[in-house]
């Protein structure tokens, strides 16, 4: 359930109550693609850096270990020891990423394999049964991600089919939880908005899929080549048209100022493989800005990556010996960088909760948005 605390203009404080913990909202979730976080970090250090959220593939897990084995050894939770809750992307930005791999028909992609090149279909259906196996706190609906270039023509027809497909996600969810040998019987499903850049296609989507009362919304089809201004723009335009009541997710953003911008518009979730992916190539988030620890003026800067920082990098090592570390090509190099990256970002959206429950909010993202503002950030998902 889903309570909504405070407001700020747009800007929403949240708490959802899951059968696997409560959170709290805005909130940023870490990636797990395949179950762990990339640069070596275990599920049960989570806790740790602040994470209240666990974000995998169904596609990825689908694929290997494979959802059934999963299911065997008792569910996502308990085969990775993260035990808090969890949420699973649907499969669809794979339908978007692995273009070259699949062919979309009504009743759903058929893939080749990334990994061997063995043939697979994914619906609705198998979208639902798959995520049902790993018992994930919040499934998505299986949807398509169309480019953000498609004519509207395409992006039409691509979002009508979206919300079709939807139905039947929801129709097969409420299927699942009633079944005996089902985990998590409380399974939670998110519906996603899509319609590309065009705004009056994405209210009316929002409109359609906000009369299915369903638990969670989702905003789609962002963070892939559209400018930041054109994401804020949708975002603008189909918050208003979600219910209030219900938690709103960005899927696959984004930067800092990504997040205090979108908040600032109403969302509550949010996940992205910047922090992971950009701390393994040496590149870390302070309040002064993006640092990338492979320059030569940090070789004798003992000073921690970010001075305000309360991470356990930052705690205990330096700039010069971090760097030393990537020189070195030593594994625990990428695992200091993204351990920071990760308290960085979870620390970030705790602060933007402290501020919205103090009426603070508007004041802290214009002090935030200072510190970042001659910086250039690249949004990307795995």
């Amino acid at each position: 359930m889903y309570k909504l605390l405070k407001t700020e203009g747009r800007a929403k404080r949240g708490r959802l109550t899951t059968v696997h913990g409560v959170i709290e909202t805005p909130v940023f979730m870490n990636v797990a693609t395949l179950g762990a976080i990339k640069g070596a970090l275990s599920p049960a250090e989570l806790p740790l850096l602040k994470c209240q959220v666990m974000l995998s593939n169904t596609y990825h897990l689908h694929l290997r270990p494979g959802d059934k084995i999963v299911k065997n050894l008792g569910g996502l939770h308990k085969f990775t020891g993260w035990t808090g809750p969890s949420l699973t992307d649907s499969g669809g930005f794979q339908v978007f990423s692995l273009s070259s791999l699949r062919k979309i028909k009504e009743e759903g992609v058929y893939f080749s394999s990334h990994v061997d090149g063995r043939k697979i279909f994914m619906g609705p259906e198998e979208s639902m049964e798959i995520q049902s196996n790993l018992a994930a706190t919040i499934a998505m609906a299986f949807d398509e991600c169309p480019p953000y270039t498609a004519d509207r023509q395409y992006i039409q027809a691509s979002v009508d089919r979206t919300t079709r497909w939807l139905l039947r996600c929801k129709k097969k969810i409420n299927e699942l939880n009633c079944l005996d040998d089902t985990l998590n019987k409380q399974q939670m499903l998110f519906g996603i908005n899509q319609g590309g850049v065009y705004g009056d296609i994405r209210i009316e989507h929002a409109k359609v899929i906000a009369d299915l009362d369903l638990p969670g919304y989702s905003i789609g089809g962002l963070a892939v080549g559209e400018t930041h201004g054109q994401m804020y723009d949708v975002l603008e335009n189909v918050v208003p048209h979600l219910p209030k009541n219900k938690p709103t997710y960005l899927m696959g953003v984004g930067t800092p100022e990504n997040l205090l911008e979108a908040v600032d518009r109403g969302i509550d979730f949010f996940d992205c493989v910047l922090p992971a992916r950009n701390g393994r190539h040496g590149h870390v988030y302070t309040n002064s800005g993006k640092l990338n620890l492979l320059n030569a003026k940090y070789e004798q800067d003992n000073n921690p990556i970010d001075p305000e920082c309360g991470c356990e990098t930052c705690k205990n090592h330096s700039r010069a010996y971090i760097r030393h570390l990537f020189k070195a090509k030593e594994m625990l190099a990428m695992r200091l960088a993204v351990v920071h990256n990760l308290f960085y970002f979870n620390n970030l959206m705790e602060e933007m909760r402290l501020a919205l429950d103090n009426g603070q909010f508007s004041e802290y993202k214009r002090k935030r948005l200072e510190g970042y503002a001659s910086l250039q950030y690249t949004n990307t998902r795995d």
